[in-house]
């Protein structure tokens, strides 16, 4: 597996999710079996038999948080290089020959994506058409709904982080 770069953020929220899996959701879950078993025959016991497809999916979500992080590289996104688009770079798009709206993407990590705020994943089909291109450029881009649009690059700048953060 490549190194998915993340922001800090987002690599901070998955480690809380494993370390909330790990001391909490995974002992629980032992001790909900172990109820479980005590109420005597296993084989028409629906409590027992819930606790361990809940065993088996908190595992399998270990297991991939686990994956996720170790491949994981942390970027808080701020030596980026804004001649052409990239991770960490906001994005500005106009149409070509229509009198279509622009767009607006920032693109950031594997696991940043906010679409409804036009926050992507470099990683998704619109950022993948994007990345490389420089102001001036036109490109034909799959917008919502299947259709493709002619576009033109008119503005790519840094990303900048909230403060705060």
């Amino acid at each position: 597996m490549v190194k998915l770069i993340v922001s800090w953020e987002s690599l901070q929220r998955r480690r809380e999710e494993l370390e909330e899996l790990v001391t909490k959701k995974i002992p629980q879950n032992s001790k909900d079996i172990a109820v479980a078993r005590s109420y005597g025959d296993l084989r028409e016991n629906a409590e027992f038999k819930a606790a361990k497809e809940m065993q088996s999916v908190l595992m399998r979500r270990k297991g991939e948080l686990e994956l996720m992080l170790s491949h994981a590289q942390g970027t808080d996104f701020r030596e980026v290089d804004a001649s052409r688009v990239g991770a960490g770079t906001v994005v500005e798009l106009e149409p070509v020959g229509t009198d279509g709206a622009p767009l607006r993407y920032t693109i950031l990590g594997a696991w940043d994506s906010q679409p409804e705020e036009g926050i992507i994943s470099y990683q998704t089909v619109v950022a993948q058409a994007l990345i490389g291109h420089e102001v001036g450029e036109e490109l034909d881009l799959a917008l919502d709904g299947g259709q493709i649009a002619r576009m033109r690059v008119t503005s790519i700048t840094p990303y900048a982080a909230p403060t705060g953060t």
